[in-house]
């Protein structure tokens, strides 16, 4: 985040997927504490994703979900069969290109191997 001179722009689907993941990672640890995320611990990452939110160091950027299910159904049909990518990723992906992203952050490895494929720039 330091590194950027303006706002994180992130798609109403990121921000779905983070809080979902946080919660139920919560789940996991409540039903076995050896896995996920302690309640308050994941409960802190969600306070301060609004923090960011509010703060305007993360910026919600409105998508049309319809241009990004076409986009994403072309990429589908060009690289999943030869490298298994899975549907979040590819509507990661779809949903860069269609914003006119030429940077991509993950640190998921099957999202870089199809940022990359299609021309974007991925930092980790």
């Amino acid at each position: 985040m330091a590194g950027l001179s303006g706002a994180l722009g992130v798609s109403s689907l990121l921000l779905l997927e983070f809080r979902q993941s946080v919660r139920f990672q919560i789940r996991l640890h409540l039903n076995d504490h050896s896995k996920g995320f302690a309640q308050t611990e994941g409960q802190q990452m969600l306070n301060d994703l609004q923090i960011d939110l509010n703060a305007g160091l993360i910026s919600s950027i409105p998508v049309d979900w319809a241009a990004v299910h076409q986009r994403a159904e072309a990429l589908s049909s060009a690289h999943t069969l030869a490298a298994g990518h899975r549907l979040a990723d590819i509507l990661h992906v779809a949903t860069a290109l269609h914003l006119g992203a030429s940077e991509f952050l993950t640190f998921d490895a099957h999202q870089k191997t199809l940022a990359e494929a299609v021309g974007l720039k991925v930092r980790l």
